[in-house]
């Protein structure tokens, strides 16, 4: 055998993780008896926040999985009517150390993207369900009850339910059903009204993994330690954990998100049963100080648009990460990334940690995987959300002083993306949100996309708008394609008209549209123009608003990041050229409704033109309705 062309295998790479943690045990025995003084080149251990450090201490070995204030399983949690070895429970059809899901027909099925689709109807949820060709079993088989969370989580959760509304109670129960059976889950519908009631019943699922997990681990310490008393050989059938203890990975765009999905999860550990450590901390790291005031918060309603405030409100940091370790009696925050349970942390943070450190391996053991706000992190920086994704589920590059008796088979053989399931959260769809689910998921189990009929937008009545489409048979052509349909067709019959050619906003949705148009503006000496982008200043600002309403510039180019994150109100237009349909529907109504922020303004003065192409359906979708979108799209499909 060519050892030069296998180094990369798993099976390489995992014998030589083996063979250095032999070394190291042999090693630790040999020195036990005298110790060494501690090694200048000790491995740090990642850091939750630039200023703090963590003490690495024995959480970051194997044992983390095995805390002493973790080793006995109350009587209550006993009796809840939840075996944790239960071979016909969900979790162990799924997660079992026997699991057939990772069979090598399930992951050529996957591997192939050899998927049966189907609607679906979950309840009263419209739903689209891929499963594997020759998985036969029917999509409503594989729903899971509500029963099978233990007593000391259903109950508390039971009974905040029955103070929400009949809709509100539905939709958690369509979806509880949906993520108990391990299916991935793609919502990318997800309305303001819904979106707490559905993080609550995701920090359930998530909660109710790992209290599982933890009492079969638990479990198998009991029969080992009786095997041990007894002298008789110890049980084979205790493989129960991952390379790393960390099960569960919400990624998110700002720390105020991080506080609301924090208590989400602490609304299922209510105290006396739980203590919340350091919660206090946590408070005054991830929420506004004392002494600030959020003018968002406070605003009157109507001021700003509801989904600005609800997404800018609170402490829009976007770099964190924190670690939480769920104990029997706790829920200890800023546990150090290998002796906890769940990490909450925004793309960029843990980007940041990865590249530190040179490894990902807290993240080699995710098995339930949650990003939430997409829209948000795709107008941060999606190739942070993509460089995550690409480092999770491999194998790791040290041992961590992993018991490997007790790890489960398909983490050895590296098939642990098979299983990990991936839940989406997002109010809207784009293409690379799809893509995402269609190319990157594996979970052999299925998956599970939400669908909706989108409604028609409503603008203000009588004004002239105009779709204008343009051809294009092939993506990767659509970005020249578009910019020569503005520069050489659109834009010069604008210029010929007196009316259009004054009070023009050019709103520009692509960030490196907004650039390329922008130096093509600042190259025609006879445009006379402004600039609104993410980057510009209160200065810039201030001046661009003021010389386009007042009529010193002719044209105001506008990103749609610089609105997502501003969302000021601009006056004096009369004119509207979107180069491609706005990402965020909303947008567009704002934009039709800004001329008649100016007195005197009729429907008849405004004027509104859409670039559009058969590639920009999920967004024309959201202005214009589905049952809208067929007549704009016919001829170009």
């Amino acid at each position: 055998m060519d050892l030069g062309e296998n180094v990369n295998t798993p099976t390489t790479r995992l014998l030589t993780l083996l063979n250095v943690s032999a070394l190291k045990s042999r090693k630790r025995t040999r020195d036990e008896d005298s110790p060494a003084p501690e090694k200048l080149n000790k491995r740090k251990t990642v850091k939750l926040a630039e200023d703090i450090t963590l003490d690495p201490g024995p959480i970051l070995h194997d044992r983390t999985n095995n805390d002493a204030d973790d080793e006995v399983i109350e009587a209550n949690e006993e009796n809840d009517g939840v075996d944790p070895r239960d071979i016909t429970s969900p979790y162990e059809q799924h997660y079992g150390p026997n699991t057939e899901l990772v069979s090598d027909a399930s992951r050529s099925s996957v591997d192939q993207r050899r998927w049966t689709c189907s609607r679906e109807k979950v309840g009263k949820l419209p739903t689209v369900f891929s499963l594997r060709n020759e998985d036969i079993t029917p999509p409503s088989k594989k729903l899971a009850k509500k029963t099978a969370i233990p007593e000391r989580l259903r109950g508390p959760f039971q009974a905040r339910q029955s103070k929400q509304s009949s809709d509100q109670r539905q939709v958690q129960d369509d979806l509880l059903s949906i993520l108990s059976a391990h299916l991935d889950l793609y919502n990318p519908a997800l309305s303001l009204e819904d979106h707490r009631s559905v993080r609550d019943v995701i920090a359930l699922h998530a909660l109710d993994h790992i209290t599982k997990k933890r009492r079969r681990v638990l479990k198998n310490n009991e029969r080992l330690a009786h095997a041990k008393a007894a002298s008789v050989s110890p049980p084979e059938d205790v493989q129960d954990q991952g390379f790393t203890r960390p099960s569960v990975l919400v990624l998110l765009p700002f720390r105020s998100s991080a506080l609301a999905w924090l208590d989400a999860l602490i609304t299922h550990t209510p105290s006396p049963a739980y203590q919340i450590e350091n919660h206090s901390r946590f408070l005054s790291e991830y929420a506004l100080p004392p002494d600030a005031v959020d003018k968002l918060a406070v605003a009157e309603p109507g001021t700003y648009p509801r989904d600005h405030v609800e997404t800018f409100k609170g402490n829009v940091d976007d770099n964190f990460r924190v670690g939480i370790k769920l104990t029997r009696k706790s829920v200890k925050l800023f546990a150090d990334f290998y002796g906890c349970d769940i990490i909450l942390a925004s793309p960029l943070g843990l980007r940041m940690s990865i590249e530190k450190e040179k490894n990902a391996d807290f993240l080699s053991s995710i098995e339930i995987l949650v990003i939430d706000q997409m829209n948000a992190l795709a107008m941060q920086n999606w190739e942070h959300v993509q460089y995550v994704l690409s480092n999770m589920n491999n194998l790791p590059k040290d041992s961590h002083d992993a018991d490997f008796s007790r790890i489960k088979p398909w983490y050895l053989d590296g098939y642990s993306a098979y299983l990990r399931q991936s839940i989406f959260l997002s109010p809207f769809e784009t293409p690379e949100l799809r893509a995402l689910f269609n190319t990157t998921l594996k979970n052999t189990a299925g998956k599970v996309r939400v669908d909706k009929i989108w409604p028609a937008i409503q603008v203000p009545e009588s004004i002239d708008q105009t779709f204008v489409p343009f051809d294009c048979a092939n993506p990767k052509d659509e970005p020249e394609k578009r910019f020569a349909y503005f520069t050489t067709q659109l834009l010069p019959r604008v210029l010929k008209s007196a009316v259009q050619s004054a009070n023009t906003v050019i709103f520009i949705p692509s960030s490196f549209d907004f650039i390329r148009v922008h130096n093509y503006f600042r190259k025609q000496s006879s445009l006379n123009f402004a600039v609104l982008s993410e980057y510009s200043t209160n200065q810039d600002i201030s001046r661009a608003r003021e010389t386009f309403f007042s009529g010193k510039k002719a044209f105001l180019l506008v990103s749609e990041r610089f609105h997502f994150y501003r969302r000021y109100k601009i006056r004096g237009i009369r004119n509207l050229i979107f180069y491609g349909p706005p990402e965020h529907a909303q947008f567009f109504s704002e934009f039709l409704s800004f001329p008649f922020l100016d007195d005197g303004v009729e429907a008849s003065d405004v004027m509104s033109k859409v670039i559009y192409s058969k590639y920009d359906k999920f967004r024309l979708e959201r202005i214009v309705g589905t049952k809208g979108l067929k007549g704009l799209l016919e001829g170009l499909l």
